[in-house]
């Protein structure tokens, strides 16, 4: 048990793809301008990630150090691929806006290296776990650039939510400023998603010092011990 949280933890924060390792950074900054960009592509990458992870555990044993690389990109660009057809098939209309980045999937860094160097060393479970919370963790981070982007850019949220959830989704969108607000134009641009993006590891790392500084006041703090009390009588 002790391990699964660990390899949870890892996933979404202490070794998060895209705030820690820095990873799949060109699709993180790309299509981040909105939520649903940024959840429609964090879903496809979480779903490669998981899949991907399941197949290389399975084969561990089976493929050779000399072509274990070309089967993982075999095999990812395979889930890559299932993944564009479904999303072709049910969101039409938000694969065309995410465009090459759905494709690109193949060439995260994340994935592969998921692939090198946990799945292809662990058994399945540990390895479903861990592209699981590697998925979710970089998902996470796309959402919230994306939800911060939106906000400041055009002072919506959730807006053309109806392009991943269907037309029941077209009243999720909410107005946070007003129809007067006339936006943040850096905040959607280029340089907006490299600003958000920043801001966010900064962030990460303000809370990763104050929990190493609690953590070490707490080690350094005295144990309390409790006093021994005599249960005999010496008098004679």
């Amino acid at each position: 048990m002790n391990e699964y949280k660990e390899i949870s933890f890892n996933g979404l924060w202490k070794n998060n793809p895209a705030l820690v390792q820095l990873l799949g950074l060109c699709p993180l900054l790309a299509v981040s301008g909105s939520v649903v960009n940024a959840l429609g592509l964090g879903l496809a990458t979480l779903l490669v990630l998981v899949g991907s992870n399941i197949s290389v555990s399975l084969i561990r044993n089976a493929v050779s150090d000399a072509v274990k690389l070309p089967a993982f990109v075999m095999i990812i660009a395979s889930f890559t691929t299932c993944t564009e057809l479904l999303m072709q098939a049910f969101t039409y209309e938000l694969y065309q806006i995410l465009g090459i980045f759905i494709p690109l999937i193949v060439t995260n860094c994340a994935i592969l290296g998921r692939a090198d160097a946990f799945a292809c060393k662990n058994k399945l479970i540990p390895s479903i776990l861990d592209g699981f919370a590697m998925g979710l963790g970089f998902m996470l981070v796309l959402v919230a650039i994306g939800a911060i982007r939106e906000i400041l850019g055009t002072g919506i949220i959730f807006g053309n939510m109806h392009l991943l959830f269907g037309e029941a989704a077209r009243s999720w969108q909410i107005s946070l400023f007003g129809e007067n607000y006339k936006g943040f134009l850096i905040a959607i641009l280029p340089p907006g998603a490299f600003l958000v993006t920043g801001l966010l590891i900064a962030v990460k790392n303000i809370i990763d010092a104050h929990m190493k500084k609690r953590a070490a006041a707490k080690s350094k703090s005295p144990a309390t011990r409790s006093k021994r009390v005599r249960t005999t009588d010496n008098t004679a």
